[in-house]
């Protein structure tokens, strides 16, 4: 027997009916602004400065109109003109722009783009420290009229909606506890990528990959008041950790367990969240490398014995996606806020600084695991 929980239906249509006035009002002045054309200027033109070319291509209503990379392509790659300085950008008075450098350069960019009277959309990870969030931050409340958004564009996978969207719910009862993996190889020269250089990124495989994991566990589980963990360079030659295992307790004594490594030799995403009555298995998530396996959730609805005790194993129903809009979404979901005056949702700068906050309290409490003598190639 296989237990169905319907996605949509009568509630979640009653929900977005219940619109108050003052929303409707908003929405009504947004019409018009839902034909403005917006241009954009991309700042760092890497593999993820590249990717936001393409949304921006693909968007209706945007316009690239200049890049920067201090590797610079060429015009004729790109189609307008390129810099090789980020203040040649704001020169140009974009009305949106994307900030895809490295972490080090990233506050500066966006305190001084917002000052341009920018709205800025920054990738993850916000800086390298607390620090550099609170000054974007500040930024942002002296420029009420601008919108700011972070990258943490794993939130708009089909598969973390749903599961989301089924929490809110409550069929499955309250959430007990979270288990999450997300690993990858490393690959050719990651001992000396920039990534792994801590003036530049500000830590190791956990600031750079596991941030993502630990955004969507406070999601899902809320805001971490407790860390314990153990880091360490386990196998690469870094100056950061390869290897981050991590526990996490919520004030409501929520358990979160993450481990972030860059020795899984096969990749993998993973997160377990097991509810009163049920539980959900994320497995999976579609990326540009295609690496991590089909995304997919599994929903399951524990099943009682006479007694009224759990009975183990209950059925599953496994929803597979094919298909990773979380790029367009989060992109759209920023031209809605800056179209219709929104508070910025998911990825706002709350979001990114809750959860920089959380990676320095595991970077500043963990502890340091003791390099293995054993060299990278035996």
């Amino acid at each position: 027997m296989f237990y169905h929980l319907p996605l949509y239906g009568k509630e979640v249509s009653r929900h977005w009916q219940m619109v108050d006035l003052k929303s409707a009002r908003r929405a009504t002045r947004g019409q018009d602004a839902m034909d403005q054309q917006y241009t954009v200027g991309i700042i760092g033109y890497g593999k993820v400065g590249r990717t936001r070319h393409r949304i921006v291509d693909a968007h209706p209503r945007l316009r690239l109109i200049a890049v920067c990379d201090v590797s610079p392509p060429s015009k004729d790659e790109v189609g307008v003109p390129v810099h090789t300085h980020w203040q040649a950008v704001l020169d140009m008075h974009p009305d949106l722009v994307f900030v895809c450098t490295t972490n080090e350069m990233i506050p500066d960019i966006a305190v001084a783009a917002l000052e341009a009277g920018c709205h800025v959309f920054c990738e993850k990870p916000p800086g390298r420290t607390v620090a550099d969030i609170e000054k974007m931050r500040a930024a942002e409340n002296a420029h009420p009229h601008l919108k700011l958004k972070f990258g943490f564009n794993h939130r708009y996978h089909e598969a973390v909606r749903n599961a989301r969207m089924v929490i809110e719910r409550g069929r499955l009862g309250r959430l007990l506890w979270a288990r999450g993996i997300y690993g990858k190889a490393g690959g050719n020269a990651y001992d000396r990528n920039w990534r792994n250089d801590p003036a530049r990124s500000g830590g190791g495989i956990l600031i750079d990959q596991g941030i993502h994991m630990m955004d969507l566990m406070r999601m899902y589980c809320g805001d971490f008041v407790d860390f314990k963990a153990y880091l360490g360079a386990m196998y690469w030659n870094l100056p950061v950790e390869d290897n981050a295992f991590v526990m996490m307790r919520t004030a409501g004594d929520r358990v979160a367990m993450l481990h972030s490594s860059a020795t899984q030799w096969r990749h993998r995403f993973k997160l377990d969240l097991y509810l009163e009555r049920g539980f959900l298995e994320l497995e999976g998530i579609l990326s540009s490398t295609r690496t991590y396996g089909r995304e997919s959730l599994k929903i399951a609805r524990v099943l009682y014995d006479a007694e009224g005790y759990p009975l183990p194993n209950p059925d599953e129903t496994i929803s597979f996606y094919s298909e990773d809009r979380s790029w367009e979404l989060e992109v759209e979901d920023f031209v809605r806020a800056i179209d219709l005056d929104l508070v910025v949702g998911d990825g706002s700068s709350a979001d990114a600084l809750a959860v920089m906050q959380m990676v320095q309290a595991v970077y500043s409490q963990g502890d340091q695991l003791s390099p293995l003598s054993a060299p990278l190639a035996e």
